[in-house]
């Protein structure tokens, strides 16, 4: 009978019980100041300026991803848009006048 049973495995039975650990006491970390901060809590003038410049670019690009861009403000797609509309009426025109309208 045991040779038909080849998958069994011999095996112990071992308690769930937790063994003694020695606890570590846990030592506070010693607090450094930030990076970019001076031991009185001053900002560098580096922090400050990539700071500035970040800002900076970040309006450049939402700015540029408006299309309010330099050579796009909002007067000169107010421009494309009047003249845009000039062109469809004087076409329009040029059409109902071929027609004999």
């Amino acid at each position: 009978m045991d040779e038909d049973r080849h998958d069994v495995v011999d095996g112990e039975i071992v308690d769930d019980a937790p063994s003694t650990a020695v606890a570590v006491p846990s030592t506070p970390e010693p607090t450094l100041p930030e990076p970019d901060y001076s031991d009185g809590g001053v900002p560098s003038f580096d922090f400050v300026r990539d700071k500035i410049e970040n800002r900076y670019t970040t309006s450049v690009g939402s700015t540029e991803l408006a299309g309010l861009g330099t050579e796009n403000t909002a007067e000169a797609l107010d421009k494309q848009l009047a003249d845009r509309e000039q062109a469809a009426k004087d076409r329009l025109a040029e059409i109902r006048r071929s027609l004999g309208q």
